[in-house]
């Protein structure tokens, strides 16, 4: 069944065209994904769908008796009211009938037959699965205080309830706007299964790759005021897409091909004189006037930073609580020049604490912090970032820096940085007021990067950013000459940056990790000692922590470890003393000497990670022997 049709509609702001003369439809089964860079429309697409903005031509047909739910990105909340009032708030007559009960039985001078009356009545009209399921989706987001006031609650827990509102109401189109935001992976795979199961059509506007991969059976993409629609989940999304692009890039080849052949027909001095002559002149000049997609430009950062030297950050038994809430006990680690660690954890669980605590916007409450000399910290923060709306995005970043100078030596102008990030030259004399949410967090992240910064602390810099930007920015990190800690409820992400990860587990214990998320999931479910046996490459995912309780003994593999890693370092500090004796002799082979010192550091990385492991499984090894002595 047909839910809603968009016929021919067009928006504009301002100068600003998002889209031009779109149409497409959604029905009962449909599980839309909208995606584009930020910026294109995609928020104010949604606003269209559910009515709440008018479009500038065409017309959007809904059914006469569709039900639309609609959970915006920045979603309104009464602060005097109580979490449940806000959740089943709404004029429907059975959300009304709802909040009536709940005031009843908070009111204890209620009477019988009033009770017995509201009863009667949730009954009648099946009122009791709402509720029951309200308080369900409140405690798997971590909201238990159903009667909180929610002007006291934090962001966070404010968009989450907004989204528990949205999924508990009966509709029969569900319009989602960045979902995942605010949201641990835990709840997110709870997410992905609810929305699975849920009967009636659904659109979404989400980063997470995942989440769509997992959730959706469409996507729209919104491309300079166009859309295309592809029938399938987002791999399926990217193989089109790709495919598409090759025949748009075949044209365009052809299409220059021909501007050339022109061009050079105009150079050798021809006069018009025929009409035939005459009409090759004006071809010419149709062809140069044709707009060249020069996007595949705008894909690309070239990676800069200081040089880093052999110390970066050392914490030692780093603890930090407030008040009573413990939300780190007796950390300790060395951050290596090259980490890609991924942090995550439940919300409120002193993830982005132990990023302040590394830059030092925090102290911790004991412990200390040892900061090398060279280190330059770039921090991308998910609030605490002021940005003056009144600058233009040009001088926003020249605030920072007018050149940054790359890995090989190469200056790039701000600007050009900027196009490189996805902000044409026609866009950087834009005023900030008038950019998108999107837009800006792109702007302050490439103006995080444009600090040249050799240590990235990264705090869910996934957040309200689109998926290209994504893209761009872990490309940047694969080429980055320094470490990178990021907090992120992106799995997607972690997959793709992360070599360790962290994981807040409550009462301040931090449980460290080798590997990327799926790494970490496959070892939290038990698969790990599975998989272990079939590749011993594998040996690297192995467990530490700083949660004293769980480690008296060592496991199977920190034995055959503990055993065999004095000889692995040794073999490995033998290796490297053959390498660098190799690079001596190779001074004028300039060939020989990228590929010796691209293994020399390949070495010393995977040198420096077992010197760690030596560290902790010898401390280890003594805990062990005087809690047997004990």
């Amino acid at each position: 069944m047909n839910l809603l049709s968009v016929e021919s509609i067009s928006k504009s702001y301002s100068e600003k065209q998002l889209f031009n003369n779109i149409s497409f439809g959604i029905n009962e089964e449909d599980k839309i994904g909208i995606v584009g860079i930020n910026g294109t429309g995609k928020s104010t697409l949604l606003k269209i769908i559910v009515g709440i903005e008018k479009e500038d031509d065409g017309r959007v047909i809904r059914g006469n008796s569709v039900r639309i739910e609609y959970l915006p990105q920045n979603p309104y909340l009464d602060n005097e009211a109580t979490v449940l009032e806000q959740v089943f708030n709404g004029n429907s007559p059975i959300m009304m009938l709802i909040r009536e009960y709940e005031e009843v039985i908070r009111n204890t001078r209620t009477s019988d037959k009033k009770i017995i009356e509201i009863t009667q009545n949730m009954d009648a009209m099946g009122a009791w699965n709402i509720e029951s399921e309200a308080k369900a989706v409140l405690t798997r987001f971590k909201v238990t205080d159903f009667a909180a006031k929610v002007g006291t609650l934090s962001g966070g827990q404010k968009k989450r309830i907004a989204l528990a509102s949205a999924l508990i109401k009966p509709s029969d189109l569900l319009v989602l706007d960045e979902p995942t935001n605010h949201l641990d992976n835990d709840t997110i795979d709870w997410l992905e299964d609810y929305l699975g199961k849920r009967k009636g059509g659904l659109v979404m506007v989400t980063h997470d790759r995942y989440f769509l991969d997992r959730t959706v059976n469409q996507i729209i993409e919104l491309d300079k005021g166009n859309i295309y629609t592809y029938k399938g989940n987002y791999s399926y999304f990217l193989d089109e897409k790709l495919e598409r692009q090759d025949i748009e890039d075949a044209n365009q080849k052809k299409r220059q091909n021909l501007l050339r052949k022109e061009l050079a027909w105009i150079n050798r001095g021809a006069r018009a004189r025929s009409t035939k002559q005459k009409a090759r002149i004006e071809r010419f000049e149709e062809l140069s006037q044709e707009k060249i997609d020069i996007d595949k430009e705008g894909l690309e950062i070239s990676v800069a930073g200081s040089r880093l030297g052999r110390k970066v950050i050392e914490l030692e038994h780093i603890s930090k609580s407030f008040g009573d809430n413990n939300v780190i006990d007796d950390f300790n680690y060395i951050v290596l020049r090259n980490d890609r660690v991924g942090i995550i954890g439940p919300n409120g669980s002193g993830k982005s604490t132990l990023l302040n605590i590394m830059c030092q916007n925090i102290n911790p409450s004991s412990g200390s912090i040892d900061i090398g000399d060279t280190v330059k910290i770039g921090l991308y923060s998910q609030e605490n970032y002021d940005m003056d709306e009144n600058l233009r995005v040009i001088e926003y970043i020249k605030e920072t820096a007018d050149m940054l100078t790359t890995a090989e030596g190469i200056k790039i102008s701000a600007s050009d940085m900027l196009e490189r990030f996805l902000f044409p030259s026609d866009a950087q004399w834009t005023p900030i007021a008038k950019l998108s949410g999107g837009e800006k967090k792109r702007l302050y992240l490439l103006k995080v990067l444009m600090g040249s910064p050799n240590v990235l602390l990264l705090d869910e810099p996934t957040n309200d950013l689109d998926i290209e930007t994504l893209t761009i920015l872990e490309d940047y990190i694969d080429e980055f000459q320094g470490a990178v800690l990021a907090v992120s409820h992106d799995r997607y992400f972690l997959d793709r940056i992360a070599k360790k990860i962290f994981c807040f587990e409550g009462n301040g214990c931090i449980t460290k990790y080798n590997g990327n998320y799926s790494d970490f999931k496959e070892y939290s479910s038990g698969d790990f000692n599975k998989a272990d046996n079939k590749d011993e490459k594998k040996y690297s995912k192995s467990k530490w922590t700083n949660c004293k309780e769980k480690q008296l003994k060592f496991s199977f593999n920190e034995q055959r470890e503990y055993e065999e890693i004095d000889s692995i370092i040794s073999g490995l500090e033998n290796k490297l003393s053959k390498i660098e004796d190799s690079i001596d002799h190779a001074a004028t082979d300039y060939s020989l000497l990228q590929e010796l010192l691209e293994e020399k550091q390949i070495l010393e990385e995977e040198l420096n990670e077992k010197m760690e492991r030596w560290v902790y499984l010898n401390e280890l090894a003594e805990k062990i022997s005087q809690d047997k002595l004990n």
